[in-house]
C-alpha cells in the first residue's frame, strides 16, 4: 500500500483528513527531533552528518524520549489513585540500552518468550519485575519460564491444563479476549480483539470451563489479562473502554467464584502519531478509563506498553545510492531493507522519510523509495513526496523506535545496522 493511498484509506474510514502538502505534515517534531537551518537535528546533532562520522544505515535512539515517555505515563496513573504497575512489552526493543532506562525508570517487564524472560533477567530486573504472557507453549517453554519465578499468564485452555501438570498448586493469571478493544483508527476491532475469532486469550464462553482446569490442577486464578490495543489514540479509547468493562465484569465473576483476582492487565496497544492530523494520546484521558472502569474492584491495574515508549525515540538513517526515472516512476534507492526495518511489511504501517539537508523543503517530486533486498516488495513508499534528491544524499526514516530492531533479520545475508544512542 503507498504512503499516500494508506492516508486516503484512513481518512475514508473516519479518521481526519490530511495531505502531505499540509503545512503539519512534519508531525513528528518533537524536542530531540527538529528541524534546525532546514536541516534534521537528532538530539542536536546533524542528522546528515551522524550519518557521514558513523556510516549507514544507523539506527540513531533518544534515550531521554524513553525516560520522558514510560515517566510521563507512570505519572498519569499514579495522579488517578490507582494501585498500579507499568511494565513494558519487551518484544518492541531488546537492546540493553533501552532497557536500562526502562529499569531506571521504575518500570518492569513484559515478555512473551522464555528468552524475553531470561534477557530481562540479566538485564537486572528481579523476577517479581517480569510477568510472562504468551500463546502456543511447549512443555520445554513452560520449563524455562517456571524456572525463572516470574509470573505466567496463559491465553489458551489447552495452555492452562499443560501449565497445571507443570505446576499444581500455584497461582496463574489468564488471558481473557473481550472480543473488542482499541485500534488505531478508532474501530473496536483489532488483530486480537473483535468479532471474529482469534488465537489471543479465553473467551467467556469458556470460562467455566477454565474455572474447572485451574481446580482440577489447584490453581489460583490471580491475574486477568488482555491483549486488545492495536497503535490507539484518543478515538480508540471507546473500545478500550468496552473491553475493559468486560475484564471488570469478569473479575467479579471469578472473585464470586473463589478466585482471589489481585490484578487485572490491560495490556499495551497504546499508540503514537502516524500522519499529519494525528492527535497524541492524552495519557490522563486513558489513566482515566482504567480508574472508572476498574477503580472500585480493589486490584492491582497493570498496563504493558511497547511501541508507545520506544516508536517515535529512534530515526533510521541510510544513503540513496540510486535515482532512477523507471517507466514513469523515480525510484530511490538506498542501502537499507526490509530486513532491518519490517514493520511495513507485516503491520503495513508506512513511516515518514525526511531528505535531512532540506527537511522543511516542500515536496516536488513523488518516489518510490525501494531497498537492496532483492525481493520485488522490498518498498518502504511509494508516491511518497520529497524534494529533489540525489545519489549520496541522506535520508531519515522517522519513528521506528519499536519493534524493527527487535524483528532484524540476515535476509540474503545483510547484516543488521549498528545503534547510536544519544541521550536528549
Amino acid at each position: 500500500m503507498a504512503t499516500r493511498q494508506m492516508g486516503e484509506e484512513l481518512a475514508e474510514n473516519g479518521s481526519a483528513t490530511w495531505s502531505w502538502d499540509d503545512p503539519n505534515r512534519w508531525f513528528w517534531q518533537r524536542p530531540g527531533l527538529e528541524i534546525h537551518d532546514h536541516r534534521l537535528v537528532v538530539c542536536g546533532r546533524d542528522a546528515a552528518s551522524l550519518a557521514r562520522e558513523q556510516g549507514t544505515p544507523l539506527y540513531v535512539y533518544d534515550l531521554a524520549r524513553i525516560a520522558a515517555k514510560v515517566t510521563g505515563l507512570r505519572e498519569a496513573l499514579e495522579r488517578t489513585g490507582l494501585r498500579s504497575e507499568l511494565r513494558f512489552a519487551l518484544k518492541a526493543n531488546h537492546n540493553r540500552e533501552v532497557l536500562e532506562v526502562i529499569r531506571a525508570c521504575g518500570a518492569g517487564i513484559d515478555a512473551c518468550s522464555p528468552g524475553e524472560v531470561e534477557l530481562a533477567l540479566e538485564a537486572g530486573f528481579d523476577a517479581e519485575q517480569v510477568s510472562f504472557t504468551g500463546t502456543n507453549l511447549t512443555d520445554g517453554d513452560l520449563d524455562r519460564i517456571l524456572a525463572s519465578g516470574a509470573h505466567i499468564n496463559v491465553d489458551l485452555l489447552s495452555q492452562l491444563r499443560r501449565y497445571g501438570r507443570k505446576a499444581p498448586g500455584t497461582a496463574v493469571g489468564i488471558r481473557i479476549n473481550p472480543r473488542s478493544g482499541g485500534a488505531y483508527g478508532g474501530s473496536g476491532e483489532t488483530l486480537y480483539s473483535g468479532s471474529r475469532p482469534t488465537k489471543f486469550g479465553i473467551y467467556l464462553e469458556d470460562l467455566d470451563q477454565a474455572v474447572a482446569i485451574a481446580r482440577e490442577h489447584d490453581l489460583t486464578i490471580d491475574t486477568l489479562h488482555m491483549h486488545v490495543g492495536d497503535g490507539f489514540l484518543g478515538q480508540g479509547l471507546e473500545g478500550f473502554e468496552a473491553a475493559l468493562e468486560t475484564m471488570a465484569s469478569v473479575a467479579r465473576r471469578l472473585k464470586e467464584a473463589g478466585s482471589p483476582i489481585r490484578e487485572i492487565n490491560a495490556g499495551g496497544g497504546l499508540g503514537v502519531p502516524q500522519r499529519p492530523g494525528d492527535v497524541p494520546l492524552d495519557v490522563d484521558a486513558y489513566a482515566g478509563v482504567l480508574a472508572r472502569t476498574l477503580g472500585a474492584l480493589d486490584v492491582t491495574v497493570t498496563c504493558e506498553p511497547g511501541d508507545y515508549l520506544v516508536k517515535d525515540s529512534a530515526v533510521l538513517l541510510c544513503e540513496v545510492v540510486t535515482v532512477e526515472q523507471r517507466l514513469g516512476t523515480l525510484f530511490v534507492g538506498v542501502n537499507l531493507g526490509w530486513n532491518v526495518m519490517p514493520d511495513p511489511f507485516i503491520y503495513r504501517i508506512f513511516h515518514d522519510i525526511v531528505l535531512c539537508r532540506a527537511a522543511d523543503a516542500p515536496p516536488s517530486v513523488e518516489v518510490t523509495v525501494s531497498g537492496h533486498i532483492n525481493e520485488g516488495d522490498d518498498l518502504f513508499a511509494e508516491a511518497h513526496p520529497l524534494p529533489p534528491v540525489e545519489e549520496g544524499d541522506v535520508l531519515a526514516i522517522v519513528d521506528v523506535g519499536g519493534y524493527h530492531q527487535g524483528m532484524t533479520s540476515r535476509h540474503c545475508l545483510r547484516e543488521a545496522p549498528p545503534s547510536l544512542f544519544l541521550n536528549g
